[in-house]
């Protein structure tokens, strides 16, 4: 299935400081951004994966823990396929940053709209759309390229 970075970018664009009524808004509840990301990635796939390990959201008590938690987005994405790991140089619209600001475990993802002549960001959470990545303080950054 092929990713559609523009589709992903232009949801992102739209929601980024408002909320799908779609889905749930997980901000009080430990944060938003994994599962404003998911939403992104989906206009960008078209699809859930509804299997055992996948990655879903039905409504906000039938969900995959792949879709609001940022460990398990990681391990579901890289585990299919569907995007690898890559250094934040290498991003491009589309696809995910994860920072880790303690400097150990990863506990926020972002969608990245534009990579020149910075990488800029759109999340939940603390909503933003076109921030600088640089903008944040954090002790890693891990980024996950679609294929």
């Amino acid at each position: 299935m092929l990713y559609n970075r523009a589709a992903a970018v232009r949801y992102a664009h739209i929601w980024a400081h408002r909320r799908n009524p779609k889905y749930y808004d997980y901000t009080n509840l430990g944060g938003d951004c994994t599962n404003f990301a998911s939403q992104c990635i989906f206009a960008g796939l078209g699809a859930m994966d509804y299997g055992r390990n996948g990655w879903y959201y039905r409504n906000a008590n039938d969900k995959s823990p792949s879709w609001t938690g940022v460990p398990f987005l990681y391990e579901y994405l890289t585990r299919t396929g569907k995007a690898a790991p890559c250094n934040p140089e290498t991003l491009a619209a589309g696809d995910l940053v994860q920072l880790s600001f303690d400097g150990a475990a990863y506990s926020h993802s972002l969608i990245v709209v534009e990579v020149a002549p910075a990488i800029l960001v759109a999340t939940h959470t603390y909503d933003a759309d076109y921030r600088p990545l640089t903008s944040y303080t954090f002790g890693k950054a891990r980024g996950l390229h679609f294929n």
